[in-house]
């Protein structure tokens, strides 16, 4: 029997990321969203591009969640979009009131689902499914620290001029301005990188990669991006219901892991059949520590301004 996935969202992540499902034969896929009509058409499109692919999976769109029903894999992408001049965290309260109302709806349809969260502020908004949901911890992840690699990966390989598959690298922290690429365990091939590029173009890749998804907003103007935050996200989905198990950085709640408890942090982890099967605790310099508790210190921040609303939707 096939497996199920809903995503949460017909705009362009959402979408993407249906199309990538689909594409991978991942499972029969739900694409859910309140705009009438949108869901149905984007839905219908992609399942009319199943032949061309060679995909037999069945793709439908709707308003409806009870279609949702039974489903393995949620993955939350419903919410606004930044502008330019906007933080991620400018989106808090708009973003709390849709993925509190989405997660609800879905969890009730497929309480044994695993939530994927892709929605910004990301880390934030994993603290509030994980309370609209009742789910376990290891049944909620956030999508972050895997786009900010792919970031960061993207920007080594133009710089050396060789293949993205030769780029070993990963990024820690909340999905912000605050993130930190460890640049000490990225390597070329087993090359570390620091002996094939200089500490200035390191430290120079290093804050495009902290600032990458402002990048595009600028260009783009009316939205951000979408392409690398559906694959992401996908990769995500396929090792879970593949039961992969990679070891892949993604937004879990740690409990006294890196010296943090009770905050949605990115790191290293493995993905499997049962979500967030073990969290990685590498060994850090004391600079490296310094910049993961600043970053979580910024996710602290957000969480404390919801946390009256948190408490409330938990009691």
């Amino acid at each position: 029997m096939r497996k199920k996935i809903t995503v949460i969202g017909a705009g362009n992540v959402g979408a993407s990321c249906a199309a990538r499902l689909a594409d991978k034969e991942l499972g029969d896929i739900v694409v859910v969203d309140i705009l009438e009509g949108v869901p149905t058409g984007k839905g219908l499109d992609l399942l009319q591009a199943c032949p061309v692919e060679g995909s037999d999976v069945k793709v439908a769109g709707t308003n409806d969640y009870e279609l949702t029903a039974n489903s393995d894999v949620v993955v939350v992408t419903a919410g606004l979009a930044r502008k330019p001049g906007m933080s991620r965290d400018d989106l808090l309260w708009a973003n709390y009131e849709v993925v509190s109302g989405t997660v609800r709806q879905a969890v009730k349809y497929s309480p044994d689902a695993i939530l994927i969260l892709v929605t910004n502020p990301l880390d934030a908004m994993c603290h509030v499914a994980l309370k609209a949901s009742g789910f376990p911890k290891h049944r909620v992840i956030g999508m972050a620290g895997i786009l900010d690699t792919a970031r960061f990966r993207a920007f080594l390989a133009q710089a050396l001029d060789v293949s993205v598959e030769n780029i070993v690298a990963f990024v820690l922290g909340g999905h912000g301005d605050t993130m930190v690429p460890l640049v000490r365990y990225t390597s070329v091939a087993g090359i570390p990188v620091t002996d094939l590029l200089d500490k200035e173009t390191l430290d120079r890749i290093v804050e495009r990669t902290r600032f990458g998804g402002g990048e595009i907003v600028k260009y783009l103007k009316t939205g951000s991006a979408y392409y690398a935050p559906s694959a992401a996200a996908v990769e995500m989905v396929e090792s879970i219901l593949k039961d992969k198990k990679k070891v892949l950085p993604c937004s879990v709640l740690l409990e006294g892991e890196y010296g943090i408890n009770g905050l949605f942090v990115g790191v290293p982890v493995k993905l499997g059949a049962n979500g967030l099967e073990k969290i990685y605790e590498i060994n850090l310099t004391a600079e490296e520590d310094a910049a993961l508790k600043k970053s979580a210190a910024a996710v602290q921040e957000l969480v404390d301004v919801m946390k009256p609303k948190l408490e409330a939707a938990a009691g």
